[in-house]
């Protein structure tokens, strides 16, 4: 068994070592859905923080996942990386969730969604953000699949720790790609947060918290409110 966990995280590894800085959270996500019997994978950073960034998202409903759990400030990666343990949400579809918004918006909106599980991103005891899964199947992976998920989480971490320094500009933007993803799901949405924090006299965190609940009120995604904000046009 621990062949069989170790080769798909030495999998991971190989299919990043020679990838551009720029285009390493892709390459991660891409390799990760390959190693691991997953439908989609998403990655980010301080996953349950105000300060989230999204690395990268496999595809739209790994990103709409992401968007939905930042937007309602719970799920599986906001609860992986508040406690650095593995979670994991099956049968979506028909169950009660411990994330009663995220489980009402996943059932609305995602119905080929059966399962989500999510890995901290740790190092030297800290956690630097998550790894997303998800499933049509609504069981999800099973056991010895979760166990090879911890130590490919493991192999993202250790590709991402010696690109971080290149990922970010001087002013600690985002140099990843798609660049437009990346700004209309991370650093777009801070700007748009210093305005309103600024606007209203609030902290950042209640600026946050009034812009989430903008969003659920109106169904609209983040980015769409942090694009209003702006007064630029969401990203597509």
């Amino acid at each position: 068994m621990t062949e069989r966990h170790s080769s798909a995280a030495w999998a991971v590894t190989e299919a990043v070592r020679r990838v551009e800085t720029g285009e390493l959270p892709r390459a991660l996500c891409r390799s990760v859905g390959e190693v691991l019997p997953v439908d989609g994978v998403a990655l980010s950073l301080l996953t349950d923080t105000p300060a989230r960034q999204l690395l990268c998202a496999s595809d739209d409903t790994a990103l709409r996942l992401e968007e939905i759990q930042f937007t309602v400030a719970e799920g599986p990666c906001v609860t992986a990386a508040s406690e650095g343990l593995p979670v994991v949400g099956r049968n979506l579809r028909h169950r009660a969730t411990p994330w009663p918004f995220f489980g009402a918006a996943v059932a609305e909106e995602l119905p080929q969604v059966g399962a989500v599980c999510a890995f901290p991103l740790r190092v030297a005891g800290q956690t630097l953000g998550a790894m997303e899964l998800f499933t049509h199947d609504d069981e999800g992976p099973d056991g010895p699949s979760m166990r090879a998920g911890v130590q490919v989480a493991d192999a993202v971490v250790r590709a991402l720790l010696p690109a971080r320094t290149e990922l970010f500009d001087a002013f600690g933007s985002p140099r990843w790609q798609p660049a437009d993803v990346v700004r209309a799901h991370w650093s777009s949405t801070h700007q748009a947060v210093g305005v309103v924090a600024a606007t209203y006299g609030t902290s950042v965190e209640s600026a946050l918290a009034r812009m989430r609940a903008e969003a659920f009120r109106t169904g609209r995604t983040l980015a769409e409110v942090t694009a209003a904000i702006l007064g630029r046009p969401p990203a597509t």
